[in-house]
């Protein structure tokens, strides 16, 4: 078996006998019965997740996907491409919005290589860049198919590798992305898995008019009317209208499900991400933290399909893991509940009356 086909059938679903020791804590918990609400949600799901009445979070990695994407020449992006080099060097340097971001969560940032149209070499001998350039952008969908079925599996076992490599010195995982016009796979993605209206699913991105809008749905529709990506087989939808960055998400999502541990989805590309591997092992979404749902449409649809509820709603639509390392804090806050709060037992407080 490769990478891909060992890690799916290490996967199982959250252990449901920890969820249920969890439960029984926090109903005894000093406060009004679940007062804490979905907080005290995402302790159980934690506590399944890790098997542990002390979930591990402290150590935190957000894996920022970099990929460049060929549909950029139909002009469905406010930037061009080039930008997308631009800001794995803000990355790197600690100037973007996950770096700062990611300091006030006390997470580090991984960026990966995973498609990138530039050389990015000196930064990855440096050390700065992990190097898993598949080919330097994909090829664009408007007019074939992305990628090929191997570099497909290839993307998602890079992630799966990111994951392995990073396993050992991490507790929770965050997903993040760059890449310049990659809210139209994305868009492409959950239209070919959901079958909803392409209209009703496109976003703005990075802030395009209505003339671009308009363009970017008939790009998408395009794109889907001529690959014909089967539903059924998310490999061939990552291949015919995904992106390299995307299924190195979809395998960072895999592979932190294989090792059960938490790994909290960032935006509209990291779920476009997520719902892939959902695709392809549906207990791999009972390892997904929500983090935030975005200013685009379809990331509604997205979390619908996956059946999840994001802890945040603040209109972001940045990506690069920011959502995920703002939703990190609420992860601490959920384990601390479940670790640090005392029973009415142990803390000698009077129950309510029945």
């Amino acid at each position: 078996m490769n990478l891909l086909e060992t890690t799916l059938t290490r996967i199982v679903p959250p252990d449901d006998a920890w969820r249920t020791k969890a439960r029984q804590r926090l109903d005894q918990l000093i406060m009004p019965h679940w007062a804490l609400g979905r907080l005290m949600d995402l302790a159980l799901d934690l506590a399944g997740m890790t098997r542990s009445m002390n979930p591990p979070v402290a150590r935190k990695t957000i894996i920022t996907m970099a990929g460049d994407h060929g549909v950029a020449a139909e002009g469905v992006s406010k930037y061009p491409q080039e930008v997308t080099a631009q800001m794995i060097h803000g990355f790197v340097s600690g100037m973007a919005g996950i770096s700062a971001l990611a300091r006030l969560a006390g997470a580090r940032v991984v960026v990966v290589d995973m498609g990138v149209a530039a050389d990015l070499a000196s930064l990855t001998k440096a050390g700065k860049v992990v190097d898993k350039k598949i080919a330097r952008g994909t090829a664009n969908i408007a007019a074939g198919p992305a990628m090929s079925r191997e570099n497909a599996i290839r993307s998602l076992e890079a992630g799966i590798e990111v994951v392995d490599d990073l396993a050992a010195s991490t507790d929770v995982f965050g997903t993040g992305d760059m890449g310049i016009a990659n809210t139209t796979p994305s868009t492409a993605v959950v239209a070919a898995l959901t079958g909803l209206p392409v209209a009703d699913l496109t976003g703005r991105g990075t802030g395009i008019d209505d003339g671009q809008l308009a363009r970017k749905i008939v790009v998408v529709e395009k794109a889907l009317a001529l690959n014909r990506p089967d539903p059924r087989d998310a490999l061939d939808v990552l291949a015919k209208v995904g992106g390299y960055e995307i299924g190195g998400i979809a395998g960072a999502v895999l592979g932190a499900a294989a090792r059960q541990k938490p790994i909290v989805v960032d935006g509209f590309i990291s779920t476009a991400g997520a719902l892939l591997a959902h695709a392809l092992c549906p207990a791999a979404g009972r390892y997904i933290i929500a983090a935030h749902r975005s200013a685009e449409p379809g990331h509604r649809a997205m979390h619908a399909r996956l059946g999840a509820e994001p802890l945040l709603d603040l209109g972001l639509r940045l990506g690069e893991g920011t959502g995920a390392a703002l939703a990190m804090n609420l992860v601490d806050a959920a384990q601390r509940i479940l670790t640090e709060v005392a029973t009415f037992e142990e803390a000698h407080v009077s129950k309510a009356e029945a």
